[in-house]
């Protein structure tokens, strides 16, 4: 039989799994996301050591990698002081006449749908160091954000 028809394995013929991708940029992280890379890295643990099939064990170690180089790499961030738009605020603005709260977060913390948005998120970075009463440029347009207060990060 030719070479050519020959497989060694199915191996071969399979999707290569890559690395699930990490975010650009530094991994800042507040002290609640640090606390649930730390609980998602501990359940994934938990999780290679249970009897799964082949497939089901190299997908949970694939995400293991992934959370514990997020473990590896936090930069847990000091709590904001309140007086202009930060990492880990709660921020409250007016943008094309609605009101929105949204609050700033790590990458992996964040949650848009939900006000929750990353720091490198266009939003936060047009956001972060305005005052209450500072206006700011977004979506190509100026002063399109008026920034009406700054709080704490909610529970």
């Amino acid at each position: 039989m030719s070479v050519a028809f020959r497989r060694e394995s199915d191996e071969e013929h399979k999707e290569p799994r890559f690395e699930l991708p990490l975010p650009p940029g530094p991994n800042l992280v507040t002290a609640r996301g640090l606390a649930a890379i730390e609980t998602r890295v501990a359940e994934l643990e938990a999780r290679v050591q249970q009897p799964l099939d082949e497939d089901a064990l190299a997908a949970a170690q694939r995400e293991l990698r992934y959370w514990r180089t997020r473990q590896a790499t936090a930069q847990l961030m000091p709590e904001p002081d309140g007086e202009e738009a930060a990492f880990g605020a709660r921020v409250t603005f007016r943008l094309n006449g609605q009101v929105k709260t949204v609050e700033i977060v790590g990458d992996d913390e964040a949650d848009p749908h939900n006000g929750v948005i990353a720091f490198s998120a266009p939003l936060a970075r047009a956001l972060l160091g305005a005052a209450p009463g500072d206006t700011a440029d977004f979506a190509g347009k100026a002063d399109a954000i008026e920034l009406l207060e700054v709080g704490p990060r909610g529970a």
